[in-house]
């Protein structure tokens, strides 16, 4: 599985499918299904019953994308950028830019 190596709030690039090139922020992860939900990327439509008070119609929200389609981007090195780790001298384990080195956790 895949789904470990992103987090929600991280800043991704659409590296393939329908949005190629888009970037957005990781809303939530569907670890079982490899899959992210990405802001204001991937939009579908869904048509609501009204409910008690009338608020009814078409919604419009964030679809899930494949975990394959996408890669971090890297603030240091402004691209699209695989995730490696590194142990820390206390022990604890964080992810690395693979090109430039860079801490990508706080």
């Amino acid at each position: 599985m895949l789904g470990k190596r992103l987090k929600k709030g991280d800043t991704i690039k659409v590296i393939a499918g329908k949005e190629k090139g888009k970037t957005g922020k990781i809303l939530s992860t569907i670890i079982a299904r490899d899959r992210v939900v990405v802001e204001k990327i991937n939009l579908i439509k869904r048509h609501k019953k009204a409910d008690a008070k009338g608020k009814g119609g078409i919604v419009e929200k964030e679809g899930s994308i494949h975990i394959s389609n996408v890669m971090y981007l890297c603030n240091k090195c402004g691209a699209g950028v695989r995730i490696g780790y590194k142990i820390m001298d206390e022990g604890r384990k964080t992810r690395v830019c693979t090109k430039c080195q860079e801490t990508l956790d706080a």
